[in-house]
């Protein structure tokens, strides 16, 4: 049977309030005597405190979302990405005292309502477009502090943290630039003004100015995040781009599907063509060749967020702009000198 407040103090011959201001650290009427007293009986009886009346007690949940999108109601897919940030979020916050709640959204209109729903202290919304967290506003949040991971939306009420996706796709195309090739191809999903892919393809056509190169428009590839589309434009690649001798691929899961498309297809890596990823997933130092990828300290984008929602939470000041991470480079097998030998 769980042992009670009420048991506590029965064992110890003192009142249920006086139990409850040992066990919750309120001291400051209780002598010390007593209060060595009633934690060797909560030791002994084995006394676990409950969550919900902590929580109660402290007018705080201690519960935070990490929101993500969803296709439907009926399914919640997590990219490699995520699922390595959703576990550094749970760390971070279980060390910190708190509780994780992972939130599927199939509609950014459900976000006010999953706040409320849990009585949330705050949340972090992570995949999300930029445009979708324009349109969140001081009404639909309520009082809940709500940070943005991988965000480069101007709502003030969401700063958050991100990777410097400029300088990674930079450093990538400068690699492969560096080794001789020009026929790059850019691959990775629809985008706009904004955002991490419109981040990437911008420190890609940088490098390229850099080195004072022209580029070609050409050589653009729209496919979604996923080994499944990776696996697919790997093996019509070169049917569709036969001038490319490099692809950089905005996440490390598609450039992984475009190797295995294009050694089903026989067109070796990094012989016939080099492959440049961004993350630096694990995965990344398994596959075969081993991905050259620009790697991202998710651990830090992971903590930094965190700390960031936490200090607002305990009504801390929030900081004016984004946190931006450095990036670096990680030089593998999966890139060489470009091929001057007809395929």
């Amino acid at each position: 049977m769980r042992v009670t407040l009420r048991d506590i103090a029965s064992a110890a011959g003192v009142s249920m309030m006086t139990v409850s201001n040992v066990v919750n650290g309120n001291h400051a009427r209780v002598s010390p005597a007593t209060v060595a007293k009633v934690r060797r009986i909560v030791d002994e009886l084995g006394y676990v405190p409950s969550a919900s009346a902590r929580s109660l007690a402290a007018r705080a949940s201690h519960l935070v979302g990490l929101l993500v999108p969803a296709a439907d109601e009926d399914s919640l897919t997590l990219s490699p990405h995520n699922t390595a940030i959703l576990g550094q979020v749970e760390r971070s916050l279980r060390k910190s005292g708190y509780h994780l709640l992972l939130r599927g959204i199939a509609d950014p209109a459900e976000i006010p309502e999953a706040l409320r729903s849990w009585s949330l202290d705050g949340a972090i919304l992570l995949g999300f477009l930029d445009e979708e967290i324009d349109r969140l506003g001081a009404v639909e949040l309520g009082r809940v502090p709500v940070l943005a991971i991988d965000s480069y939306s101007d709502n003030p009420l969401t700063t958050g943290v991100r990777s410097d996706d400029f300088t990674g796709a930079r450093l990538a195309t400068a690699h492969l630039i560096g080794l001789g090739h020009r026929e790059i191809l850019f691959a990775g999903p629809a985008f706009g003004d904004a955002g991490v892919v419109a981040e990437r393809r911008r420190g890609f056509l940088a490098a390229f100015a850099d080195a004072g190169l022209s580029r070609s428009d050409g050589l653009v590839a729209t496919v979604n995040t996923t080994h499944e589309d990776g696996l697919a434009l790997g093996g019509h690649l070169l049917e569709r781009f036969p001038s490319a001798t490099a692809v950089f691929a905005t996440a490390d899961i598609l450039a992984i599907g475009v190797m295995a498309g294009l050694a089903e297809a026989g067109v070796p890596v990094p012989a016939r063509l080099s492959v440049v990823g961004f993350d630096d997933l694990d995965l990344s130092a398994y596959v075969t060749p081993k991905l050259t990828t620009v790697a991202q300290d998710m651990t830090a984008k992971a903590d930094n967020a965190v700390t960031l929602l936490l200090a607002e939470v305990k009504d801390e000041r929030r900081p004016e702009s984004p946190l931006t991470l450095p990036v670096r480079l990680v030089e593998r097998d999966s890139t060489a000198p470009a091929s001057r030998s007809p395929w």
